[in-house]
């Protein structure tokens, strides 16, 4: 072998695991506190190394959501978001991460698992917050994570899974409020709703509300991509929503 051939770099092989879920109305991301050096003690999001050669990466994630979250394969549909693959991003050596992103409705409390000390849900403006240190470059991935709940709020009617079979469009604008966080004028918010054909469609008699007008039930509709989408305020526009 000549002194100046190129020799390729060890790389080794992660995924990291985005999961929300809505508790208490508000948006949030699972986290668990590492028991293993490094960043010992610190939150960072679920993950790990793939475990053997032949391991596939959604194999990977999935078993490390086992092990340090309690979570099956079975009650999660996991997406790739990204790969993350920073010179510096692990101090252990060059680690290349393949992050991906699951948001589902009415999750359990984790139970954490393996080299995890503890797992727990964490209000995600909390956990995005100038005050709180997430291990590795795990803030970043937790921010494309949160772009990209917010844009399939946009896009499909994955909003009407967080409800109940029946729902008020209050209660649908509730889920839309807490993943976008913004607030919406309520008028403005039904047109909207309205506007899109089969994303929601009336389902009976309305449910009483107290000290107010009865509020008509609907229920999810046949269509699982919002044409037109529900476009979210920025800027200006949400300032005016609020």
């Amino acid at each position: 072998m000549a002194d100046d051939q190129w020799v390729p770099p060890t790389v080794l092989l992660a995924v990291d695991l985005v999961i929300f879920t809505l508790r208490e109305s508000r948006l949030q991301v699972m986290l668990i506190e590492r028991g293993i050096e490094p960043y010992r003690g610190a939150l960072a999001l679920p993950g790990g190394f793939l475990s053997h050669e032949k391991e596939d990466l959604v194999t990977a994630a999935h078993r490390e959501l086992a092990e340090e979250a309690g979570l099956g394969a079975d009650q999660l549909h996991l997406e790739q978001l990204g790969i993350y693959g920073a010179p510096d991003r692990d101090p252990r050596g060059r680690v290349v991460s393949a992050s991906y992103l699951a948001i589902a409705p009415r999750l359990p409390e984790p139970v954490a698992g393996t080299d995890a000390s503890r797992a727990c849900w964490t209000p995600v403006d909390q956990a995005l917050s100038s005050d709180a240190q997430l291990a590795f470059d795990h803030k970043q991935i937790l921010t494309d994570g949160v772009d990209r709940a917010r844009e399939k709020l946009e896009r499909s009617a994955l909003a009407t899974a967080f409800c109940g079979p029946t729902f008020t469009i209050a209660e649908l604008r509730d889920v839309y409020e807490a993943v976008w966080g913004v607030r919406l004028d309520p008028r403005n918010f039904y047109r909207k709703v309205q506007s899109v054909d089969g994303f929601i469609v009336p389902a009976g008699p309305s449910r009483k509300a107290e000290g107010g007008r009865p509020a008509r039930l609907f229920r999810p509709g046949p269509c699982t991509t919002l044409h037109p989408p529900m476009i979210r305020p920025v800027g200006q526009a949400a300032r005016e929503a609020a």
